[in-house]
């Protein structure tokens, strides 16, 4: 068997949205460095000239010409070492499922000594869950070209592509492509980077070529990519792992077959003059590890690429926002975070001491506001307004509120963007005040389980003890009134989430749910809560995406909703 060795750059970086000129930039810079090594192809990741998922900027023809100015500027600069870049391509075809003209397709091109010398269409468009590729693009109708490097057929695919079953990789290898390569914007879920592997070695093993999964990594509103980019040998073995969550440039040389098919080349390889390092594969992170670090990436980019540079988070001396700071000063540093206590009569002195030893073990700013005197002046008000007594919700109500006017008065005078603490089981089911606790910029924990937020909490305790334990074992309560604990309203959290969890990661029906074993009425009760406060999570931030069914994009349903549920008791 002939063979033949090609030297591979993966550009695992990250690329902003909208930030054309900046990711240019990074292109340049990444392909002058491995013009020295004597690369002969650097690889970046899916849409890497725009940022994904750009979503309606592709509707402005501006951006999708600025777009095409960059990459004619990339290829003029480009010399003997080769690029395939993701960009945003012109479209010719007409194939369509409705009467809108798609005239763009999510492309990559080849660019090598000056000219672009290829592109490949994105034949599968994802169009679910986060992705609605199908909006704007076209489908490519060429799934199985090649692009000839001298005598080496090489297969581009793009994210989607490499997931199909007989799809353009088992079409390129049939037709005469010695090495997969599959760029990639794959957002982070707590199930998929396994999956990625396996999927992917299974792949490669079945069609008995090397494959290249680069991937995107970065923070983008309520997604994060994590990277984890990794080389898969023919034999299905993974000779490479790339780091998660955090930027890398890799170089490598493959060994791969010389297939005997007469080609029109227009792609050369480098005559390699000198070695590279080998390289030694980074660690995969268990799910703690990767939930953790998703988070942090997560607000860290959504933070700094809207400008902001010091965030505010409101310390009640719970586990929330315990676990809400101490993410905040992990991705920003302490001198970017400031906590804010504002206790009320029904806050106990106990969760005032909680809330300063975590801003002193965390080393950040922390101020006190008492709050009382305003929430019992609005009391008044209400009360003289309506001139009846207010009931138990409304004057609750009254002191988050006023929370959450405090604490946007400081970001709108400070410039700090304001990190609302609630998480995904609070939202789920309501337990949570629009324009009070559920105010802020972005939602960190909003995919996050009350479960997991312990788990993550202790997880973190673990490499230095930040979080007071007494936030970790003390009954949970919203503090608003009297001797309140969440348990009055809800049923045990280990119960509640195994609920959610069935409901709105696997749309189980009541039914199903209560055939788990759940007693009838608790599992009706939770469901209606979840339905009827869809409302509020309209209108709450983004937050980082970490399950398959996040609140937002994921997870769709109308506010408006008159499907009744029967109940069989």
């Amino acid at each position: 068997m002939n063979t033949k060795t090609i030297r591979l750059t993966g550009a695992q970086l990250s690329f902003s949205v909208g930030a054309i000129q900046e990711n240019k930039t990074k292109i340049l810079n990444t392909l002058e460095e491995s013009e020295k090594i004597q690369s002969d192809i650097v690889i970046f990741p899916e849409l890497s000239i725009t940022g994904y998922p750009p979503e309606d900027l592709l509707l402005r023809e501006s951006f999708v010409g600025k777009n095409f100015a960059v990459l004619e500027e990339i290829a003029e600069f480009s010399g003997a070492t080769s690029a395939i870049i993701g960009f945003v391509d012109r479209s010719l075809d007409e194939n369509s499922t409705d009467n809108f003209e798609r005239k763009i397709s999510n492309a990559a091109a080849i660019v090598q000594n000056g000219d672009v010398k290829g592109i490949y269409h994105k034949c599968f468009l994802p169009n679910y869950s986060v992705f609605d590729e199908a909006r704007y693009f076209s489908k490519g109708s060429k799934p199985a070209d090649l692009f000839w490097y001298d005598d080496v057929a090489i297969g581009i695919n793009i994210c989607e592509d490499i997931w199909i079953d007989n799809g353009p990789a088992d079409l390129q290898v049939n037709a005469g492509a010695s090495i997969i390569v599959n760029i990639n914007a794959s957002p982070f879920d707590i199930n998929k980077s396994n999956s990625r592997r396996k999927q992917v070695a299974e792949k490669a093993k079945k069609l008995n070529v090397p494959i290249i999964y680069l991937n995107m990594v970065g923070g983008q509103d309520e997604l994060v990519f994590d990277g984890g980019s990794f080389v898969v040998n023919a034999s299905g073995e993974i000779i490479y792992q790339a780091s998660q969550f955090q930027e890398e440039v890799f170089s490598f040389d493959l060994e791969v077959q010389v297939k005997d098919i007469i080609s029109d080349s227009k792609l050369t390889l480098n005559t390699k003059k000198d070695s590279i390092p080998e390289l030694q594969s980074h660690k995969t992170f268990n799910e703690l590890e990767s939930m953790y670090e998703a988070l942090k990436l997560g607000v860290a980019d959504y933070v700094q690429k809207n400008n902001f540079q010091k965030v505010l988070v409101g310390l009640s001396g719970g586990i929330d926002s315990a676990l809400t700071a101490t993410i905040a000063v992990d991705a920003l540093s302490s001198e970017n975070v400031i906590g804010i206590a504002m206790p009320s009569k029904y806050n106990p002195d106990s969760s005032l001491e909680d809330a300063k030893n975590l801003a002193t073990n965390l080393g950040i700013e922390f101020k006190i506001i008492e709050i009382e005197d305003t929430v019992e002046t609005l009391r008044t008000l209400l009360k003289t307004t309506l001139e009846e007594p207010l009931a138990g919700v409304t004057d609750e109500n009254i002191q988050s509120r006023i929370r959450g006017n405090i604490i946007m008065g400081l970001s709108n005078q400070l410039g700090a963007m304001v990190l609302s603490t609630g998480n995904k089981s609070e939202m789920a089911v309501g337990y949570s005040t629009l324009y009070g606790d559920l105010a802020g910029g972005f939602a960190l924990l909003k995919d996050v389980y009350k479960t997991e937020v312990y788990k993550l909490s202790e997880f973190r305790n673990e490499e230095s003890i930040v979080i007071p334990l007494n936030s970790i074992s003390k009954e949970p309560s919203a503090e608003l009134s009297d001797n309140q604990f969440d348990s009055d309203s809800l049923p045990d959290y280990e119960l509640l989430d195994k609920i959610l969890k069935m409901y709105i990661e696997s749309d189980f029906s009541s039914e199903k749910i209560i055939a788990s074993g759940i007693e009838s009425n608790i599992v009706y009760d939770v469901l209606e809560k979840v339905d009827k406060n869809e409302y509020k999570r309209k209108q709450v931030a983004p937050g980082v995406k970490l399950t398959e069914r996040a609140f937002g994009k994921d997870r769709r349903m109308p506010i408006t909703n008159t499907y009744i549920r029967e109940r069989y008791l």
